[in-house]
């Protein structure tokens, strides 16, 4: 996808109710955020975020969290948010789905432990160079970071259509 700025993306998000800003303070307390003690499912790298409204739309017995690390991109799935799911009558969203702007490296101060049912990584960035091995969503080192968030049968669900970093991931 390519990143283009957006004029007063950090704004948008700051005003949004979709957007959660300080996200580390629900850490543990998901559920309280939420209301309830549904599944929680997260996407990272959601982008425009077509894919998780869609989910909260389908599944509304899941809370989502979709993660993005770039302002620009994240507004698009704010807008998107407000266009699919607003209830013109009261102007409130999906109560199950929220959004969170944050670079993933840090998902750990976010969600504790056996608090994520299920990710997605839904065409993330290849980080095609070797140097950036680390920076792919499928490194051990983020595989790490899950493991210790995901339920005890918590699952993630990768797609990709870069054989390369699929080849990676696989091994």
């Amino acid at each position: 996808m390519r990143l283009r700025n957006v004029k007063g993306s950090r704004e948008k998000i700051e005003v949004s109710d979709i957007v959660v800003k300080e996200p580390e303070t629900y850490k543990g307390r998901w559920k309280d955020y939420f209301g309830n003690d549904n599944p929680i499912k997260i996407e990272i790298g959601m982008g425009k975020g077509s894919f998780i409204i869609k989910q909260a739309k389908i599944h509304p017995k899941i809370n989502f969290i979709g993660i993005e690390k770039f302002s620009s991109v994240i507004v698009r799935a704010v807008e998107r948010a407000q266009e699919e799911t607003e209830d013109p009558a009261s102007g409130e969203t999906l109560a199950n789905l929220c959004f969170l702007r944050f670079d993933a490296v840090d998902i750990q101060n976010i969600f504790d432990k056996d608090e994520v049912a299920g990710i997605y990584l839904n065409f993330s960035d290849p980080w095609p160079k070797e140097r950036h091995a680390k920076r792919r969503l499928t490194s051990r080192e983020f595989l790490k970071r899950y493991e210790n968030m995901l339920e005890r049968n918590g699952v993630i669900e990768f797609k990709t259509d870069n054989t390369d970093l699929f080849a990676f991931s696989l091994a």
